[in-house]
C-alpha cells in the first residue's frame, strides 16, 4: 500500500468518525510499512526503549527493516503472539506501590501501530473535558480550563476510582470498541493484547481484566473506556443546567430601593427650592451605596439558576456544582451508580466526597478553591466612572503545603515546617557542576508545574528557600567551608552560579531562580511541546537511512544495517564526530551494519575500525 494511499485513508477515518459511522478496513492498514515506521518513531525516543520485558533480548536495540517486515507478516497472517508483560512495582507518593506492566519491544511496536489507528478513530470524538494522554493536552490544559471557567462554584465533588487500570472489564471495553469499529480482525488483535498475561517473579499470571500501566496502547484504551463517563456527564449537564442568570439578591435590591427613594426626595426638594435636607440625604445615599457594595449583587443560592462543570484527566476527575448540597449529593450518587452498573468500577469511599468550594478540593496536585476579598476598583463605562467589585467566588489554584513538604522530605532537602535546609551528603562526591545541575533540574521541574497557581511564587518560595540552603550546605560540606564562603565563591555580579569548561570556552551555569520562570501562557495548550524537531528530523529519517544500507561507523554500503540505541553518549567513543553529534540529536540512535553493531556491544568497535583503516592504507 502506497504511503499517500495510507495517509488518504487515515484522513477519511477522521471524517467518518465525526459522522458517527462505524469504521471498517482498519486491519488492512496494518500491512502498510509507513504505519509501522511512524509507530517506531513514536516509541524509539522514549526512555524505556531499552527496558526489557519478559524477554531480556527483545529491546529496540538492533531494530531493522527485516525485523519490522517479519512482525508485519506475522500480524497479518494471525500468527503473532504477544508475550506476557513483566510486572514491576514503582513507589507512589503515599507510600504504596503502583504495578507497571512492561511489554517486549516487538509488542510495543504492535501496540503503537494499533494505537495510531485508534487515535484516528477516537480523537475526533473525544470530549473537550478529557485531557489525559492526548496530543496537545495535559495536566496544565485541564487546570487552565478550570481556572478560566469554573467561577461561581459552590460545591466540588471528588470521585476516586479504585485501581482503575487493573479493573477495566475486557468484555465491556471490546463492546465499546465495536460501537465504532467494524473490523473483527483488529478487535481480535486487541483482545490478544489484553489477554497476554504478566510475569511476576518469573511466574505467569493470566489477565482477566485491566490494561497494564506501562503498555503503549493502555492510555488510549483507558480513555475509550471512560469516554462513556464523559458522554454520561454531558447528558447530565444538559438536564441539570438551569436559568440564564442569577436573580438579584434581596439585600442588593433593598439597598438600591433606598438609594432610589432618596434621589427622588432630593429631586423634589430642589424643585421646591428647599435644599436644607439635601446634605443629609446625600450622606444617607453614600451609606446605602456602601452597604450595597458589601452585599452580593446576585443571589448565590438562586434555586432557578444551576450549573454543572466536569473535567477529567485519565481516571482523575472532578465535578463543580452551582446549586444546593442536595444537588451535589444527587450528582455524586448518579455518577457512582453509573460507574458501578455500566463500567463495573468501584469508587473509593475514603478519597471521594463533596467539598465546599471555598474550602477547596484536590485535583492534579493543586488545591481548587473559590476565593474573593471584595476588592473594588474604578473603571470608565460609557464615559462614566463606575465602581466595580471583584466577585467573591473566583476559582483559584493553590499549591498544597503538604505536597511541598513531602517533596522536600523525598528529595532530602530538609524540613519545610521548621524551615531548616539539610546537606545531601550522598551527592558530595559528584562535581560541583553535577550537583548544581541536579539541584536546578529538581527545582525547575516543580516550579514549572506549579506556575499556574494564583500565589505560586509566595507558596513555592518557602520550598525555594529550603532548597537554596540545602544546596549551599551541600557544597559547603563538600569543600569544608562555611555557607558564607560558598556564597561568595558562587557570586558573579547579581547572580550565583558556577564556571565550567565547555568544549570551546568557559561557560557559566546560573543557580536557578524563581524569577526566571516564564509566566503561564493564556493559551489552552499551556505546556504543549514544540513541533520544531519535526522539521529537522522527519519520522522517516531513520527508515530512510536503513533503506540506504550505509553504516555510519565504517561507511560500508549496500549491507544489512540496524539501529543501535545508545544507552549513554560515552558508548559512542570510537565513532566519527558527526556520528556522535547525530546520535545526540536523535535521542542516542545510530545506524550500524551488523558487524559494527556486534563489535560495539563487545567493546571492539574502535579496534575493528582501526583494522579496516590499516587494511585500506596497506592496499
Amino acid at each position: 500500500m502506497q504511503p499517500h494511499t495510507v495517509e488518504k485513508r487515515l484522513g477519511s477515518i477522521i471524517d467518518l468518525s465525526r459522522q458517527g459511522k462505524r469504521i471498517n478496513g482498519l486491519f488492512r492498514l496494518l500491512s502498510a510499512p509507513t504505519l509501522w515506521e511512524r509507530a517506531y518513531e513514536q516509541i524509539a525516543p522514549n526512555k524505556g526503549a531499552l527496558t526489557p520485558g519478559a524477554d531480556p533480548e527483545n529491546t529496540l536495540d538492533g531494530f531493522s527493516l527485516e525485523r519490522m517486515e517479519g512482525i508485519i507478516a506475522r500480524v497479518m497472517d494471525g500468527s503473532y503472539r504477544f508475550s506476557p508483560a513483566r510486572r514491576q512495582y514503582i513507589p507512589k507518593a503515599n507510600g504504596k506501590k503502583r504495578p507497571l506492566g512492561i511489554p517486549t519491544a516487538d509488542d510495543k511496536l504492535v501496540q503503537a501501530a494499533v494505537k495510531i489507528l485508534l487515535e484516528h478513530v477516537y480523537e475526533p470524538i473525544f470530549s473537550e473535558q478529557s485531557h489525559g494522554f492526548r496530543r496537545g493536552r495535559s495536566c496544565h490544559t485541564a487546570l487552565t480550563e478550570i481556572r478560566r471557567t469554573w467561577h461561581g462554584m459552590k460545591w466540588l465533588v471528588e470521585v476516586d476510582i479504585v485501581g482503575y487500570y487493573d479493573n477495566i472489564d475486557h468484555d465491556i471495553l471490546l463492546g465499546l470498541l465495536r460501537k465504532r469499529i467494524d473490523d473483527d480482525r483488529l478487535l481480535q488483535l486487541i483482545q490478544r493484547m489484553l489477554k497476554a498475561g504478566y510475569l511476576e517473579d518469573w511466574k505467569f499470571h493470566k489477565t482477566f481484566s485491566g490494561a497494564p500501566q506501562g503498555g503503549v496502547i493502555s492510555p488510549i484504551l483507558a480513555n475509550v473506556y471512560l469516554h462513556e463517563l464523559d458522554l454520561f456527564m454531558a447528558k447530565m449537564k444538559e438536564g441539570f443546567d438551569k436559568g440564564q442568570k442569577r436573580r438579584r439578591s434581596a439585600a442588593y435590591l433593598e439597598a438600591s430601593k433606598r438609594i432610589q427613594i432618596r434621589r427622588r426626595m432630593i429631586d423634589r426638594r430642589r424643585a421646591n427650592g428647599n435644599e436644607e435636607e439635601i446634605p443629609r440625604l446625600l450622606d444617607e445615599i453614600k451609606e446605602w451605596e456602601r452597604r450595597r457594595l458589601e452585599a452580593p449583587s446576585l443571589d448565590p443560592f438562586d434555586p432557578n439558576y444551576r450549573r454543572l462543570r466536569y473535567c477529567r484527566y485519565a481516571d482523575d476527575f472532578v465535578i463543580g456544582v452551582i446549586g444546593s448540597k442536595e444537588d451535589a449529593r444527587s450528582i455524586m450518587d448518579e455518577v457512582k451508580a453509573f460507574l458501578a452498573q455500566t463500567l463495573k468500577l468501584e469508587v473509593s469511599a475514603e478519597k471521594s466526597g463533596i467539598r465546599k468550594a471555598d474550602e477547596g478540593a484536590m485535583f492534579l496536585g493543586y488545591q481548587l478553591k473559590t476565593y474573593g476579598d471584595g476588592r473594588t476598583w474604578r473603571r470608565v463605562i460609557g464615559g462614566r466612572a463606575v465602581t466595580v467589585r471583584i466577585a467573591d467566588d473566583r476559582m483559584q489554584l493553590h499549591v498544597p503545603m503538604e505536597k511541598l513538604a513531602r517533596f522536600a522530605e523525598r528529595n532530602r532537602l530538609g524540613n519545610l515546617y521548621t524551615d531548616r535546609g539539610e546537606a545531601r551528603c550522598e551527592v558530595i562526591n559528584n562535581s560541583d557542576v553535577a550537583i548544581l545541575t541536579g539541584y536546578n533540574a529538581m527545582m525547575r521541574g516543580l516550579a514549572e508545574y506549579y506556575k499556574l497557581g494564583t500565589l505560586w511564587k509566595q507558596q513555592v518560595g518557602r520550598l525555594y528557600h529550603l532548597w537554596w540552603w540545602s544546596f549551599m550546605k551541600t557544597l559547603s560540606r563538600k569543600h569544608k567551608c562555611s555557607v558564607k564562603t560558598t556564597a561568595e565563591r558562587l557570586r558573579n555580579g547579581d547572580r550565583l552560579g558556577l564556571w565550567y569548561e565547555g568544549r570551546h570556552k568557559r561557560l557559566f551555569m546560573q543557580m536557578f531562580r524563581l524569577t526566571g520562570v516564564e509566566p503561564a501562557s493564556a493559551s489552552r495548550h499551556v505546556d504543549h511541546q514544540t513541533q520544531m524537531h519535526t522539521h529537522f528530523n522527519s519520522r522517516t529519517d531513520f527508515v530512510d537511512r536503513l533503506r540506504a544500507r550505509v553504516c555510519q561507523a565504517c561507511g560500508a554500503k549496500d549491507v544489512p544495517v540496524e539501529i543501535h540505541h545508545v544507552r549513554k553518549m560515552s558508548d559512542m567513543q570510537g565513532t566519527t564526530l558527526w556520528t556522535h553529534v547525530k546520535a545526540a540529536r536523535t535521542r542516542k540512535r545510530v545506524v550500524l551494519c551488523h558487524d559494527c553493531h556486534v563489535a560495539h556491544h563487545v567493546g571492539r568497535l574502535q579496534a575493528r575500525l582501526d583494522r579496516m583503516n590499516a587494511n585500506v592504507g596497506a592496499g
